[in-house]
């Protein structure tokens, strides 16, 4: 498999984020990408940052959605696997969710994201309940993936959840940048690669995260997508660039033989696991 993830800056506009996404998956594709991930939540500019209820308006439901039938259509016309960040509305519960569009544009199912965040520029307890849906492993037409959320990649549960499901590639879309005066300015960025490669390392999966870039409002993304193959190895890099398309080839064959002889999954102990359930 050939996995493509895309770093881009986003305006105001919908419909020009949205253009902007289908000429870069079209390039992508061009580039030889079979998977292709975007940013979390790319239709808009982050408006978590901020609490307001004007910004429920851009929430839709998952059926006769506005946008997401383009992404299927071009899941279609590509043969491309496109999982797709959209602001859910489902009556009266909304939820920051990916839904997975195979390769002949088959509908795999939705993921709403399980770890809400709260905080200074990340308000989204205010905007999205925590998901219903559980973890998945999406069996594709170039292989088995799992979709986390941004902040569910700080997690090890999630990640370990869908690599024993048989996903050996994880995809986290995300929307991370600068923190406020408040959080003592930390620059998260180093940390964030870090979490994720834990991730790769301790699952023996290859690792891919889209990430936004540019400034908006009070924020400054600062990109730094990237692809890690299953020994934590950085094999793509977007560093700091805009309009950014990073690709890698992904070998599962090879991945499956290092996670079996690493035997991290032969010597797990479910059994003493039962704190992991408690809070």
């Amino acid at each position: 498999m050939k996995l493509g993830i895309l770093q881009n800056s986003f305006s105001e506009s919908a419909e020009e984020n949205i253009l902007r996404m289908t000429h870069a998956i079209k390039k992508a594709a061009q580039l030889g990408a079979q998977v292709i991930l975007m940013p979390e939540l790319f239709a808009n500019h982050y408006f978590p940052q901020s609490e307001g209820g004007e910004n429920f308006v851009l929430a839709q439901p998952r059926d006769n959605h506005s946008f997401l039938v383009i992404f299927q259509k071009l899941a279609a016309e590509l043969q491309v696997v496109l999982p797709v960040s959209f602001f859910e509305r489902d009556r009266t519960s909304y939820f920051n969710s990916v839904v997975v569009f195979d390769a002949d544009g088959k509908d795999l199912g939705v993921y709403r994201k399980a770890h809400i965040p709260d905080g200074p520029w990340y308000e989204e307890k205010y905007y999205f309940a925590p998901g219903d849906t559980g973890f998945s492993c999406y069996d594709t037409h170039y292989g088995k993936i799992g979709v986390g959320i941004c902040w569910d990649q700080w997690f090890p549960e999630c990640a370990r959840a869908m690599a024993l499901m048989g996903a050996g590639l994880l995809l986290y879309p995300s929307a991370i940048g600068s923190e406020p005066q408040e959080a003592g300015k930390i620059d998260t960025s180093a940390m964030w690669r870090r979490a994720m490669v834990g991730h790769a390392v301790s699952n023996s999966v290859y690792v891919g995260a889209a990430n936004r870039i540019g400034s908006e409002g009070e924020m400054d993304f600062y990109g730094t997508s990237f692809i890690a193959d299953y020994r934590g190895e950085i094999i793509a890099d977007g560093d700091g660039d805009d309009n950014c398309i990073i690709t890698a080839e992904l070998d599962f064959t090879v991945q499956r033989l290092f996670q079996a002889e690493m035997g991290f999954f032969r010597d797990r102990r479910p059994d003493l696991y039962g704190s992991l359930l408690r809070r």
